[in-house]
């Protein structure tokens, strides 16, 4: 039996999507964040990082989101959630998920914790750190955009739903709060309505109860 160590929102939930897509029997773990169960000494032995999610998939412990996605999508291929071993289309997969998490995700990621680089109290530098790693995701939000434009399809890779697709939209749902959110992007608030509306992505929002702004 697969389980998931989640947390309602975070980056656990992309797995959630991905295993509701599969439709394979799993188990959800609740990781209290609140309680810094993230950080007991229980949680730190599956993830050293302290970080959510992990997933068991028997003996196999995995952290990273981005790794469970391609471990999951390689683990189901008739799904078909990655594109064909050695195809240009795997290659751009490969580049768009490595995307997400590192370009994408990593910058987030200033955007949301950036003042724990800084010594505490210094709330103007805090301040700095968020405002331009706003502007920096915007940049990429405008990448996502151009993207979907340049093939005019529904998904982010052209005619197939892929592992990435439910990425896109975590982080993008990361963005409501924005001044300037990937909702409101021309062709990306269109898609991500679209991914919001597979049977699959529903399951797993009302699962951790997610409210309204949904992206």
């Amino acid at each position: 039996m697969i389980k998931l160590y989640y947390f309602p929102g975070n980056a656990s939930l992309t797995p959630h999507m991905v295993l509701e897509e599969l439709g394979v029997p799993y188990e959800l773990e609740l990781v209290d964040r609140a309680n810094a169960a993230h950080k007991s000494p229980e949680y730190l032995r599956l993830n050293p990082n302290g970080q959510i999610p992990v997933l068991l998939d028997g003996d196999l412990v995995l952290y990273e989101t981005a790794a469970i996605c391609l471990h999951l999508a390689d683990t189901h291929p008739d799904a078909g959630l990655a594109p064909a071993l050695g195809s240009a289309e795997r290659a751009h997969f490969y580049k768009w998920l490595v995307w997400a998490t590192n370009t994408l995700q990593a910058t987030m990621m200033l955007y949301f914790y950036g003042g724990r680089l800084l010594d505490e109290g210094n709330a103007d530098g805090a301040a700095q750190i968020r405002k331009h790693a706003e502007a920096r995701v915007g940049g990429m939000l405008d990448q996502l955009d151009a993207q979907l434009a340049s093939h005019g399809q529904s998904w982010l890779l052209g005619t197939a739903y892929r592992a990435v697709d439910p990425f896109v939209l975590m982080l993008c749902r990361w963005t409501r709060g924005f001044a300037r959110p990937a909702r409101s992007l021309p062709h990306l608030g269109p898609y991500l309505q679209r991914v919001l509306a597979r049977p699959a992505v529903q399951r797993a929002f009302a699962a951790e109860k997610l409210q309204p702004p949904l992206v």
